[in-house]
């Protein structure tokens, strides 16, 4: 411990020790990929020996993996706490800042770890890129007013973009999706070609325009005898999301879906899946359904990987665009009445309305608290109550919550996505909050399973269907994401 050490608890002898053994043994499950068993274990040597700053540095980095940045921010400033000079208690502090967009935050912390590593060629180029960002943001506020006006839709001139004549592709027919050409895309993305800046323009150009149209909550109603389908995060899995389509059926106008967010990001596959789910809901309108997620975002998309990809697939127009289009999307489902859809969760509020979820002004980008945020952000605990999230963003929200929230709103229960689950769904508070996670073995490491939930309008009983992931091709996840990232995965 450095002379900077905060007070410290009387631990014996023996409880050091077995506590040194817990840590060894959680660094063999982080090693292992299973970072939750490494998280229980790093706990309990915590709680025989709270004074050891390694122990809260090493579940932080832990938290980090399984995207906990609250909870990754809470360790890392208690490892500094505890030791001063601890350098790596700085290196996990700037890494959960960097996850929650803190990038001043994380600036002074990278700023800490060069000084203290003058030498250390990976902490100055973490430096350079988190000060890159700084300036950028800080820029982008100055001109902001300028450009407030400013819409990347109008500056678009589709006649003036030519399809060459080598270009054998999928096709709009009279610019507009057809059956046909999703056959065509689906095969075409399939064989990792590209489809023509053209089409990708128009079909962005038009599903903003029929986004614009729709209020922030939608309203879908199911027959009795018909079957709907909802699915969780997909994190540009495209070939897993292929597997669904094989499981499920193509979409059609009798079988209807509703994709709950977080279509990109991550996997590295995420331009082929926005633009399949995209010419989806422009040929089926009425009978495809997509919500916005928290990774529809212009800071999640610079630091995940879909702007990246974006720009390397197509151009920074194009990603400029997606940011306009992604703030359009619809921010919640209401399926007959008796069940709601969102992506994150419930509220910080208990008065919460159907009505006032109707009526977000939503385009825009994520705020950092209030209904929408926490639409897109929050996620349920097992216990009564709230509690800060362990995301650091949203709230955590518990059975009572639920219940009170259904009966306010004469729903039965509520289905959102936002965390990954072993089986690829989980059924809390009383069967009332469902979670269901489409992106088996997401970043191809977990090791989950998939799920999609079907369910008739007759009873809305909800059924699962899981499954494993399916082979890609040899392009890791997170290749497109922030160097930072790419590090952390």
């Amino acid at each position: 411990m450095s002379e900077n050490t905060e007070i410290t608890s009387v631990v014996s002898p023996e409880d050091a020790a077995e506590a040194e053994k817990l840590r060894e043994a959680a660094n063999e499950h982080f090693k292992s990929e299973n970072y939750e068993k490494a998280i229980e274990l790093y706990t309990e040597a915590i709680k025989l020996n709270p004074n050891v700053a390694t122990y809260y540095g090493n579940r932080s980095f832990a938290y980090l993996r399984t995207e906990c940045f609250g909870y990754a921010l809470l360790d890392a400033s208690k490892a500094i706490e505890l030791d001063r000079n601890y350098v790596k208690g700085y290196w996990r502090r700037a890494g959960a800042y960097m996850s929650l967009s803190r990038f001043k935050l994380a600036l002074k912390d990278f700023e800490t770890v060069m000084k203290a590593r003058p030498n250390d060629k990976d902490a100055k180029t973490k430096y350079t890129e988190c000060n890159k960002i700084v300036k950028k943001l800080a820029f982008e506020k100055a001109i902001s007013v300028e450009d407030s006006k400013k819409n990347i839709a109008d500056m678009i001139n589709l006649d003036a973009m030519a399809i060459e004549d080598d270009y054998t592709g999928p096709k709009l027919e009279n610019g507009k999706v057809t059956v046909q050409f999703m056959q065509d895309l689906i095969n075409w993305y399939r064989d990792e070609k590209k489809l023509h800046r053209k089409y990708a323009y128009q079909i962005l150009l038009d599903i903003k325009a029929w986004f614009e149209a729709q209020p922030s909550l939608i309203d879908v109603t199911i027959p009795d005898d018909s079957k709907f389908t909802i699915c969780g995060d997909i994190h540009g899995q495209f070939y897993d999301l292929l597997n669904i389509f094989n499981l499920n059926g193509l979409p059609s106008e009798t079988n209807p879906y509703l994709f709950n967010g977080d279509f990109v990001d991550r996997g590295s596959f995420s331009v082929e899946c926005i633009f399949t789910l995209f010419g989806f809901k422009l040929l089926y309108p009425n009978h495809f359904f997509m919500s916005r997620g928290n990774h529809e975002s212009i800071i999640m998309n610079h630091m995940y990987g879909f702007d990246g990809e974006v720009k390397t697939k197509y151009s920074a127009q194009m990603a400029e665009l997606f940011d306009e289009v992604y703030n359009w999307l619809p921010l919640a489902h209401c399926l007959n009445g008796r069940v709601l859809v969102m992506h994150g969760g419930l509220f910080s509020r208990d008065d919460v309305t159907l009505k006032e979820i109707r009526e977000i002004n939503r385009n825009r980008q994520p705020p950092d608290e209030g209904v929408m945020c926490e639409l897109l952000w929050s996620d349920p605990q097992p216990q009564p109550g709230r509690a800060p999230s362990k995301r650091g963003v949203g709230v955590q929200f518990g059975p009572d919550v639920t219940h009170d929230f259904l009966k306010l709103n004469n729903l039965d229960y509520i289905v959102r996505s936002h965390e990954v689950k072993s089986d690829g769904y989980e059924v809390a508070h009383d069967g009332k909050c469902i979670t269901v996670f489409s992106a088996p073995n997401y970043c191809d490491t977990m090791g989950n399973r998939g799920a999609f939930i079907t369910l008739n309008g007759k009873d809305m009983k909800p059924n699962f269907v899981t499954y494993e992931a399916v082979p890609h091709p040899n392009i890791r996840p997170m290749q497109y994401a922030t160097p930072f990232l790419k590090s952390m995965f």
